[in-house]
């Protein structure tokens, strides 16, 4: 069962940074393991290695957009951020850099907010129903805050569907103030 703050069975320590209505899921991208099996040397590294609840085949950060509106299953879902990795993930494979790594390399992965809750299983299509931001890449909006673009980030800020607490540390960036 997705519900509108978490999968069902999905339990998150960290409420605050984990789950909720804005990140009820996360999502990452099928393609990116074969790079981290070979970069990390660990052949065997399994889907949902990287703390997501959906990986998720022919789809990635540069053709995922903010605000995109998808149907999974008997649910839709919406892109409300770009995901920041957290230090568990390499807290959980032993790798002190991983963290870094995966922000460096853009393959973070993205939330999605739930717009209606339903039943969902391995191997559901992810279907597109709506785009309504298409210049606003999930890889796109990362680079904007990671790098403090101050002309970008008031842009990226009026973007709908774009989480609040992202839009409010946006309006910090754009006005200097980190």
């Amino acid at each position: 069962w997705l519900g509108s703050i978490n999968l069902a069975g999905d339990g998150q320590a960290d409420r605050k940074n984990h789950g909720g209505v804005d990140k009820a899921v996360l999502v990452y991208a099928a393609s990116h393991y074969a790079a981290w099996r070979e970069e990390l040397g660990a052949p065997g590294l399994p889907h949902g290695a990287f703390g997501e609840n959906f990986t998720v085949s022919g789809l990635d950060e540069a053709s995922v957009c903010v605000g995109d509106r998808y149907a999974i299953g008997a649910a839709e879902v919406e892109v409300s951020q770009p995901r920041q990795p957290c230090w568990k993930i390499a807290a959980r494979w032993q790798v002190n850099d991983l963290t870094a790594r995966v922000e460096a390399s853009g393959r973070t992965g993205w939330y999605v907010r739930v717009l209606a809750e339903g039943m969902v299983e391995a191997n559901d299509e992810v279907l597109l129903l709506d785009r309504p931001n298409p210049g606003w890449t999930v890889a796109r909006a990362t680079s904007v805050i990671r790098r403090h673009h101050d002309d970008a980030a008031a842009e990226l800020a009026a973007v709908p569907g774009l989480n609040a607490a992202w839009r409010e540390r946006l309006l910090r960036i754009a006005a200097g103030r980190l």
